[in-house]
C-alpha cells in the first residue's frame, strides 16, 4: 500500500506565510469608504493566496502532495452586512495561478468548512447559509480550474434532539444541493455526536466518499471497529474516477477509481487523557501505522491527513519514525510504502 500524508494550512517551517490574514467586521466598518474597505479585503486576500502559493512551493521542496487550503482565504466572505460582495472575479487570476501549481505538480488539495456549515440543521436560514458557503468552496476550486479530486469535507452536523431525524435530514438536504456541490464533497465522522457507522450511512445513501477520522473514531466508536467498516468505506471512493472493464479476478480494475482519488483518512493524537478529543502536537506513529498494516491488504493507495497541532513538522517526524519500521519503505519525504 503507498500512502501520501499531508498537513492542515498553515506551517510551522515556512515564516510569516500565514494564508488565513484577515480583518474584523467592526473593523471593516469604521473605514467611511467603502470601496477603499472593499479593495483592502481584497488586498488581503490576494496576500492569502501569496501565502498559499509559498506553502505550496514549500511541500514541494519536501515532497508533499497532500494539503488542506485554509477556508479564510478571503476575508468576511459570506457575512451578513456583505452580501452584495462579490471578491472572485476580482481574485480569479490569483485563483488560477494556485490551481496551475496544484495541476502542474499532481498534488491534491481540499477545504474543510468551518463548523457552522451543517446540513443537518432543521433551521432554513441556516441550511441556506451552509449550502451557499460550500458554493463559495466550490467555486473557489473552480477558479483553480481543478477537476472533481478536489473536494470539500464536511461533518452531518448536529441531532438537534433526535438523531434518527437529524441524519434522515442531512440525506435529505445535502441529496437536494447541485450537482456540482454535491461531486465534490466528502462526509468525516465526527467525535461527539455521529459516529463512523453513521457517517458511513449517510454516505452510501447520498452517495459520496467518507473520510474515516480515527481520532473521532476512538473517541465516539459507537460499538463498531474501524477494520470492520473499511470495505464499504473504500466502495464509496470506487465510485468515483474513470472505470475500466468490470473486475478481474486481480481487482486491478476495480481499483482504478482508487487510484484516480485515493480514499483519505485522518490521523491525530490525544493531547492527554484528561483532553482525549483536543488534538497533540505531533502523532503517534505506532497507533497509526496499526491501522495501516491492517488496511494494506485490502488498499493499493492511501492519503493521510495529519491534524496535528505541529502541522509539517508533525508529518516529517512521523515520516522519520515510520521509516524505522522494518515493513516500511520510505519513497519520497512524505510517503511511504507499507508491507511490501
Amino acid at each position: 500500500m503507498i500512502v501520501r500524508f499531508g498537513y492542515v494550512a498553515m506551517s510551522l517551517l515556512v515564516k510569516n506565510a500565514s494564508p488565513s490574514k484577515t480583518i474584523t467586521y467592526a473593523s471593516f466598518s469604521k473605514l467611511t469608504d467603502r470601496e477603499a474597505a472593499i479593495r483592502k479585503l481584497e488586498r488581503i486576500a490576494e496576500e492569502n493566496l501569496h501565502n498559499t502559493l509559498r506553502l505550496l512551493r514549500h511541500n514541494r521542496a519536501y515532497e508533499i502532495e497532500l494539503y488542506r487550503l485554509s477556508s479564510r482565504l478571503v476575508p468576511l466572505v459570506g457575512h451578513e452586512e456583505l452580501a452584495d460582495w462579490d471578491p472572485f472575479p476580482a481574485l480569479a487570476d490569483k485563483f488560477a495561478e494556485v490551481g496551475r501549481y496544484v495541476r502542474e505538480h499532481g498534488m491534491r488539495i481540499s477545504f474543510h468548512p468551518d463548523h457552522f456549515t451543517v446540513l443537518s440543521t432543521p433551521r432554513e436560514e441556516v441550511l441556506r447559509t451552509s449550502v451557499a458557503d460550500l458554493e463559495r468552496h466550490t467555486r473557489m476550486l473552480e477558479l483553480m480550474g481543478l477537476d472533481e479530486r478536489a473536494r470539500n469535507n464536511i461533518h452531518i452536523g448536529g441531532t438537534y434532539g433526535n438523531k434518527e431525524a437529524s441524519l434522515l435530514r442531512f440525506v435529505e438536504q445535502a441529496s437536494a444541493l447541485p450537482k456540482r456541490v454535491l461531486d465534490r464533497l466528502t462526509l468525516e465522522n465526527d467525535d461527539k455526536t455521529f459516529t463512523a457507522a453513521e457517517t458511513l450511512e449517510a454516505c452510501e445513501r447520498v452517495g459520496v466518499p467518507m473520510v474515516l477520522d480515527l481520532h473521532h473514531h476512538e473517541v465516539n466508536p459507537g460499538g463498531e471497529k474501524a477494520l470492520a467498516l473499511w470495505p464499504r468505506i473504500l466502495d464509496t471512493w470506487r465510485r468515483l474516477g474513470p472505470r475500466g472493464e468490470a473486475e478481474g479476478a486481480d481487482g486491478r480494475a476495480d481499483n482504478r477509481q482508487l487510484d484516480w482519488l485515493p480514499p483519505k483518512i485522518h490521523v491525530s493524537s490525544p493531547r492527554s487523557d484528561k483532553d482525549p478529543r483536543a488534538h497533540a502536537d505531533f502523532v503517534d506513529a505506532g497507533h497509526v501505522l496499526r491501522f495501516l498494516r491492517e488496511i494494506a491488504p485490502l488498499t493499493p493507495r492511501l492519503d493521510v491527513m495529519i491534524e496535528a497541532k505541529s502541522k509539517d513538522e508533525a508529518l516529517l517526524r512521523l515520516m522519520e519514525e515510520l521509516g524505522a519500521e522494518p515493513d516500511v519503505r520510505v519513497r519520497t519525504q512524505a510517503s511511504v510504502e507499507i508491507g511490501y
